[in-house]
């Protein structure tokens, strides 16, 4: 009876470990809900809106906005965003932060996106200025 429950505890940890290490690997793999927060993570999530930089303003340049809170904009209008519509599913990765922020000022994340139903991919910043800039 003792081998038998030392059995199922061993077994029981086991399946606690395997549990933990799929959730870092989903999280790692891009997986997991809101916004990467290292250089080469990445999270799967859906676009929200698109629409252009300045709201209403063809020619201002692509925006667009995910459902895990992040966004991205710029000044060119990107074909890729353009051929996107709102519902798609894509894939964000952190490819870059910014560096020497004024504390609370965290704008100029860069993310590379890439819509999983036409396999386009983008790289945007997720504001129009750096940090510390306009």
């Amino acid at each position: 009876m003792r081998k038998a429950l030392v059995r199922r505890a061993g077994l029981l940890c086991l399946l606690i470990i395997a549990g933990v290490a799929a959730l870092l690997l989903t999280k790692r793999s891009g997986n997991a809900a809101g916004l990467p927060a290292q250089v080469g993570d990445c999270s799967d999530t859906t676009i929200k809106t698109i629409g252009t930089r300045l709201d209403g303003v063809p020619g201002s340049g692509s925006m667009m906005t995910f459902s895990n809170g992040g966004q991205q904009v710029g000044y060119d209008t990107v074909a890729a965003i353009e051929a996107s519509r709102v519902g798609d599913a894509v894939r964000m990765c952190l490819v870059s932060l910014p560096q020497n922020c004024p504390p609370g000022d965290n704008r100029g994340r860069v993310y590379r996106t890439t819509n999983l139903r036409t396999n386009q991919s983008w790289e945007r910043a997720d504001s129009s200025h750096i940090c510390g800039g306009a």
